[in-house]
């Protein structure tokens, strides 16, 4: 997956963005500029570059992650956001991800032809604790999207999902625990039950993370960055049961 960040910068809006990994890296590079402040990037018509042939840079098929650094529906991006939308819609032969912690602003913000979504689009909301996941789910299963995502990181709590896990509806379930130096622990227990649920409702389930303070019965694990992903690959417990 190729990283598109049109724009870059944050502002906190939950528990989740505590630690933020942005604030994080902005610190790590020492940006004169507030992570706070958001702008548009040099990457920011990134899906139209040509190489030196003329054709797309990035070919067909190539998919996108969208606004890591960043949200995507962000409020400072509104005057952008369409331009953004357009570029989408010319590269419909690409795939387009983005993960937001602000659903609520989507209805207002799509674009005049995006009916029931755009096919070469997957949305994800993300949720950290029960709070967010009983604000948030009810307004994004009732959006019109194509593709749905339920992202639980930086899981902070064991969380009940099992009433917004319609398989019609979710393509997915992921879950991971927060990276840094102040991480607040992920217990292994809170990742099975999500699996649990998952699989009572026929929805797929995906752990991408440990985190970097890990509980395993009862034992607290310190895991380093570089390892946290296959770490979580190597518990194994990943399910793709949907026909």
């Amino acid at each position: 997956m190729l990283m598109w960040n049109p724009w870059h910068g944050c502002h906190k809006v939950s528990a989740g963005c505590r630690h933020c990994y942005v604030y994080r890296e902005d610190a790590a590079f020492g940006t004169s500029i507030s992570p706070s402040v958001v702008r548009k990037t040099a990457s920011f018509s990134l899906p139209l570059k040509l190489d030196r042939t003329k054709n797309w840079k990035h070919p067909s098929g190539s998919i996108f992650g969208l606004c890591f650094t960043s949200d995507f529906l962000i409020e400072e991006a509104d005057e952008w956001r369409q331009e953004i939308w357009e570029i989408i819609r010319q590269r419909s032969d690409c795939t387009f991800l983005f993960f937001t912690k602000r659903i609520e602003r989507l209805a207002s913000l799509l674009p005049s032809d995006w009916n029931e979504g755009y096919e070469n689009v997957a949305v994800g909301c993300t949720v950290e604790n029960q709070d967010r996941a009983n604000f948030r789910m009810p307004i994004f299963l009732n959006l019109p999207i194509r593709h749905r995502l339920i992202i639980i990181a930086p899981m902070l709590e064991k969380i009940n999902i099992s009433p917004y896990l319609d398989p019609r509806l979710i393509d997915e379930v992921s879950v991971g625990g927060e990276s840094g130096k102040y991480a607040r622990a992920i217990d292994y227990n809170w990742v099975l039950d999500i699996r649990r649920q998952c699989i009572d409702h026929n929805v797929p389930f995906c752990f991408h993370q440990t985190g970097s303070h890990f509980i395993k019965q009862g034992h607290l694990y310190h895991i380093p960055r570089q390892h946290q992903h296959s770490q979580a690959l190597k518990a194994g417990i990943n399910t793709i049961i949907r026909q």
